[in-house]
């Protein structure tokens, strides 16, 4: 699995980090996304895809 995140399309919501703290946090300064671990273990897989499908900006992108 490979994560690619749009930074331009983030809105700050934080639902990625509250669903996967692992693999995404938020910078201090304006909210958006960080992207932790680009290509995450396995047990993660299942997180990141609800990451993916709760983000209200579509902004992270899953390539298995």
């Amino acid at each position: 699995m490979k994560i690619a995140i749009e930074e331009d399309k983030c809105c700050g919501a934080g639902q990625c980090v509250l669903v996967s703290p692992e693999v995404f946090d938020q910078r201090d300064e304006d909210g958006i996304v960080v992207l932790l671990e680009p290509n995450p273990p396995q047990e993660q897989y299942a997180t990141v895809r609800e990451a993916a499908a709760v983000c209200p900006a579509a902004a992270i992108e899953v390539h298995e």
